[in-house]
């Protein structure tokens, strides 16, 4: 039988266009401990966006109840992660004047309070809104100003937003699973927690999620997110050209990837043969060198990293910050990954691991449980952030001009 509800436990849930995972942690004087895991297959997502709510649900719910089971206990708030499209990044500046005075607790508290009312998301909804650095006098660059003198106290603040609806239906989904929403956190935030060093975000690297179907792309420098982008692509789109290639079904197509599978060519592959079961039609065996399904995974590779690498020039990753590139997310495990990725992107590249956990199951421990590890490292680090909670956030609307055209334009495209 499970336990009472326990206080202080940490729950996250990343969904993903694969699969649903959850994870319960406890904060030790070690560490954090985890406790309890889950995933199921993801059927409702596409590139990171809920397209049925109903089966995103149910996989939330059946993660969510293996990771109690096996933790013997009951959560009732979780964190959980967006991975979609559409998020911003910006760093919003502000000020107030202390006549030279020692700087006091209430000072602080009285400029981040104008720091969160000098938020403008501009329609988008935000989902981190943290101080960074602190001002004093124009010195850029104070960790903790508490105590010093100054004439004006100013602070950055960095403000991660996103578009409203995805935000609300991942928040919704949630919610009728019978889960409070302790916060939803941006994937990349997530995600360098668990893979990168302070000192990679202090000097500059970029972190690319190869997901299953949305690529993330982030920068970082000064130990801030200073760039994001998005793929609509990822991994799942290479398991769909096996198995259309060679007539499998998505199961079979995804294990071959996953086994046989690699970015490098070698000599040998031509005279390598595999086996595979039949396709969805009940055919013989499919028998193929490895020569020809690397030639498939590459050609898609060759898409994918040209698209990526489009992205990093869009985001100015160029100069010194140019030279560190980390991959993670389950597009990170196929073998030989990080030498293609070096010799195509021309910079010094590694896989990230989750990290920061202990005992966490081998089952989860690989790169594409990067983000789920990051949300509990993130909940654990209880960061300070000035947003509003998703429910007081104002809802974007059409104006009724904006939905009149939209209407207009329905009835042309129907007639």
């Amino acid at each position: 039988m499970a336990q009472p509800r326990s206080e202080g436990l940490i729950t996250a849930v990343d969904i993903g266009s694969s699969k649903v995972a959850a994870l319960i942690v406890q904060p030790t004087e070690g560490g954090l401990q985890v406790l309890g895991s889950g995933q199921r297959e993801s059927r409702g997502v596409k590139h990171g966006y809920i397209t049925d709510m109903q089966r995103t649900e149910q996989a939330v719910r059946e993660a969510v109840e293996q990771a109690e089971t096996i933790a013997r206990t009951n959560i009732d708030e979780v964190f959980v992660s967006f991975s979609a499209g559409g998020l911003y990044s910006d760093v919003a500046s502000v000020e107030v004047g202390l006549g030279g005075q020692r700087i006091a607790q209430g000072d602080i508290d009285e400029l981040l309070d104008a720091g969160r009312n000098s938020i403008e998301p501009d329609g988008r909804m935000v989902l981190h809104a943290q101080p960074t650095l602190y001002t004093l006098d124009g010195l850029k660059g104070v960790r903790q100003p508490l105590g010093l003198h100054a004439e004006t106290l100013g602070v950055d603040i960095h403000v991660v937003s996103g578009d409203p609806s995805p935000i609300r239906n991942l928040d919704h989904c949630i919610r009728s699973a019978h889960l409070g929403v302790k916060s939803v956190v941006a994937s990349p935030i997530a995600t360098a927690m668990a893979c990168l060093s302070e000192e990679e975000r202090e000097l500059g690297v970029a972190l690319v999620e190869l997901g299953a179907g949305v690529t993330n792309v982030s920068l970082f420098a000064g130990g801030l997110l200073v760039g994001l982008a998005s793929l609509p692509m990822g991994s799942g789109e290479i398991t769909d050209d096996i198995a259309s290639t060679f007539g499998l079904r998505r199961a079979q197509a995804e294990r071959l990837k996953c086994v046989q599978g690699s970015a490098q060519t070698a000599p040998r592959d031509n005279h390598e043969m595999i086996e595979a079961a039949g396709g969805p039609d009940g055919a013989e065996q499919v028998r193929i060198t490895r020569a020809q399904l690397i030639g498939v995974i590459r050609q898609r590779l060759d898409q994918w990293f040209a698209a990526i690498e489009e992205k990093l020039k869009e985001l100015g990753f160029s100069g010194p910050i140019a030279r560190r590139l980390v991959l993670t997310g389950g597009g990170a495990e196929l073998k030989g990954i990080a030498e293609y990725a070096q010799g195509v992107l021309g910079r010094a590249v590694r896989i990230g691991r989750p990290r920061g956990l202990i005992g966490l199951p081998d089952a989860h421990a690989g790169m594409s449980f990067t983000t789920l590890a990051g949300l509990a490292l993130y909940a654990a680090s209880d960061p300070i952030d000035l947003r509003r909670p998703i429910e007081e956030q104002p809802v974007t609307r059409l104006s009724p001009t904006g939905m009149v055209h939209r209407l207009i334009q329905a009835v042309r495209s129907n007639y």
